[in-house]
């Protein structure tokens, strides 16, 4: 139907990608971030787990929704003293190759030495090796994230 010259302009919201939010979601369960959120074409999705169960939620920037109680991580990265930093400006990979499974993951035992992430800088990957032994329990970057240095990577204790 054509919108006569005078008439208001139909505001339909953004439709909303379901596929989106399920990749989302997944990609939350991998890392055990507690929350991740993305923009596109106007439309905001935000993925945030609770109480160990993922949940969604999705607005347009135009409506106002009410904030979500959303626990806080149960670690303050900066502060932590098994904070493992990057050392280096670059793009971080938490596997050796595309779609290989990731060197480490939350739960993982790790020796000091063994190798966390890499980080590509320059054209050249970077293996970054654990500073100590521990159980990592938090990673805190997603596979293919620019990182800058001093920035989280994870957290072992």
């Amino acid at each position: 139907m054509a919108r006569k010259p005078g008439d208001p302009p139909s505001e339909k919201p953004p439709a909303v990608d379901h596929d989106v939010i399920r990749e989302l979601a997944k990609l939350l369960e991998e890392t055990g971030l507690t929350e991740i959120e993305f923009k596109r074409d106007g439309v905001s999705i935000r993925v945030a787990r609770q109480s160990g169960a993922p949940a969604s939620r999705a607005h347009s920037p135009d409506v106002a929704a009410p904030a979500a109680a959303v626990p806080q991580p149960p670690v303050d990265a900066a502060q932590h003293p098994g904070l493992v930093a990057s050392p280096m400006v670059g793009t971080a990979y938490r596997g050796p190759a595309p779609g290989a499974r990731p060197f480490v993951e939350v739960g993982s035992h790790v020796k000091t030495g063994e190798t966390l992430i890499v980080i590509e800088a320059m054209k050249t990957l970077n293996q970054i090796p654990s500073p100590r032994s521990g159980t990592v329990i938090q990673i805190l970057v997603e596979d293919g994230q620019p990182v800058e240095y001093g920035e989280p990577l994870m957290i072992i204790e």
